[in-house]
C-alpha cells in the first residue's frame, strides 16, 4: 500500500540523510561501539547537516517547521543502516519540546543557537535511584538561596541517556513539599550548566543495548543555579512533563516500528545468502512463512505508526492514543525482531551481526517512555475501565 505520510522534502531529507549515514557513521560505528559512545563532534557534525534545527523557530536560526516526521524519517533511516546517532535523539525530541514551550525568549536566544549547532548539548534528569516512573517521590531538591539570586541543587538522578556529553540538563528537583491535595505539587525544571561547581557526572551505565547512547548517573552536591536559569513557572514542572509524554511515546513507537522493519530487511539479505543442506535458507518453507508473518505484523505496525505521526503533526494525538501506539509497536517490534534473529541461527547471536545489536537496542522500549504496563493503564483508563 502506498504510504501518504511523506511529501517530497521528507524523501529529499532521507536522501541527504541516507548519504550521510553511509559516509560519517557507518564507518566509525564498530568504534563507537567499542567506546560506548558516540563521539562528542559528532553532534556538531549533524549539527552542521541541519538536524537539530529543523523544529527550532526561525527567529533563533531553525527552520522553523512544525512536524515530527523528519525525526520519524531518522529513525527509519538510522534503523535500516543498523546504528543510532548516540544520544542525540534527547536532545531534540525531549528537550526541545520543554524549550520551545517554557522558555522565555531571553532564555531561548541564548540556548537555541548552540542547541542548533550541537555546540551545545542537552539532556533531560527525571528518573532518580529508587524512584522509576514514580517522579512525584523525587527527592532532589532545589532550594532558594536567602538573596533569591540562585537555588542551591541537591541531589542525583540515573539513567540519564545523553548524560556523558551534555552541556546543559534539564533538571526535575523538589522547589516545594507536595502539598496535602497533590503530591505532585513542588516539582520545578532547571536548566543546569554541566560546567557548574558541585555537578558531577557518576557511572556511564553498562547497558545491554543502545551501546553508542552514553548513559549516565548524575550528583548535585550545592550546585548554584541562577533564577535566570528555571524552566517555566517554579513548582509547576510536573505538568509540564505530561504534556511531552505524547510526543515521546510517539518517538519510541516510530522507533520500533522502523527497528522491525529493519530486522526483516536484515533477515532477506542474511537468508538469501545462507546455504543449509545445500539450499539456500531462503527456499525453505518455513522461512518464508516466518518472513510473511513478520511482514503482516510490521505492515500494521506501520499503519498505527504512520496514523499517530499524522494525528501528531495535527495536534489531535491524545495520551490514550500515543500509549496505543507505543503498547502496540513495540510489542510487535519484540516478535518481529526475535523471530528475525531466529532465522540467522547462531550468526544472529553475535554483536557482528546487526540484528543481534538490533535485538539488544530494542528490549528497552518497553520499558524506557512508560513500561507497557503503564501504557495499559492509561488505555484502560481512556476506556472507562
Amino acid at each position: 500500500m502506498r504510504r501518504t505520510v511523506y511529501n517530497e522534502d521528507h524523501e529529499s531529507f532521507r536522501g541527504t540523510l541516507r548519504a550521510f549515514i553511509e559516509g560519517e557513521v557507518v564507518p566509525h560505528y564498530e568504534e563507537w561501539l567499542a567506546a560506548g559512545q558516540a563521539p562528542r563532534d559528532f553532534y556538531r557534525k549533524l549539527g552542521e547537516l541541519g538536524v537539530f534545527g529543523i523544529e527550532v523557530p526561525e527567529e533563533y536560526g531553525g527552520a522553523g517547521i512544525e512536524s515530527f516526521k523528519f525525526q520519524a524519517v531518522i529513525s527509519e533511516e538510522t534503523a535500516r543502516a543498523g546504528v543510532s546517532f548516540g544520544g542525540s535523539g534527547v536532545h531534540v525530541a525531549l528537550c526541545l519540546p520543554y524549550l520551545k514551550a517554557y522558555a522565555t525568549d531571553e532564555q531561548k536566544k541564548r540556548w537555541l543557537p548552540g542547541f542548533i549547532s550541537g555546540d551545545t548539548m542537552f539532556a533531560i534528569a527525571m528518573t532518580e535511584p529508587g524512584t522509576g516512573s514514580d517522579l512525584a517521590g523525587m527527592k532532589t531538591t532545589a532550594k532558594l538561596s536567602e538573596d533569591g539570586t540562585h537555588y542551591v541543587l541537591n541531589g542525583s538522578k540515573t539513567f540519564i541517556t545523553g548524560g556523558v556529553h551534555a552541556d546543559r540538563v534539564i533538571v526535575c528537583a523538589r522547589t516545594a513539599a507536595p502539598s496535602a491535595e497533590d503530591r505532585r505539587f513542588g516539582i520545578s525544571l532547571l536548566v543546569v550548566d554541566t560546567k557548574s561547581e558541585g555537578y558531577a557526572v557518576g557511572r556511564k551505565l553498562d547497558k545491554i543495548g543502545l551501546k553508542t547512547s552514553d548513559t549516565a548517573e548524575l550528583s548535585f552536591t550545592d550546585v548554584k543555579v541562577p533564577v535566570a536559569d528555571l524552566l517555566g513557572e517554579e513548582n509547576k514542572g510536573f505538568s509540564y512533563l505530561g504534556q511531552n509524554l505524547p510526543q515521546e511515546r510517539l518517538g519510541i513507537a516510530f522507533g520500533a516500528y522502523a527497528q522491525a522493519a529493519a530486522a526483516i530487511r536484515f533477515a532477506k539479505e542474511y537468508v538469501r545468502d545462507r546455504t543449509v543442506f545445500g539450499k539456500s535458507v531462503a527456499s525453505f518453507q518455513n522461512t518464508k512463512f516466518e518472513l510473511a508473518a513478520c511482514q503482516a505484523e510490521v505492515d500494521a505496525a506501520e499503519a498505527v505508526a504512520d496514523r499517530a505521526l499524522e494525528a501528531h503533526d495535527l495536534g489531535e494525538l491524545t495520551a490514550a492514543e500515543a500509549a496505543s501506539a507505543k503498547l502496540f509497536c513495540t510489542e510487535v517490534a519484540s516478535r518481529v525482531i526475535d523471530r528475525c534473529l531466529q532465522l540467522h541461527g547462531g550468526y544472529g547471536y553475535m554483536n557482528e551481526y546487526p540484528i543481534a545489536r538490533l535485538y539488544a537496542d530494542n528490549r528497552v522500549n518497553r520499558i524506557y517512555g512508560g513500561t507497557s504496563e503503564v501504557m495499559k493503564m492509561i488505555i484502560a483508563k481512556s476506556m472507562g475501565l
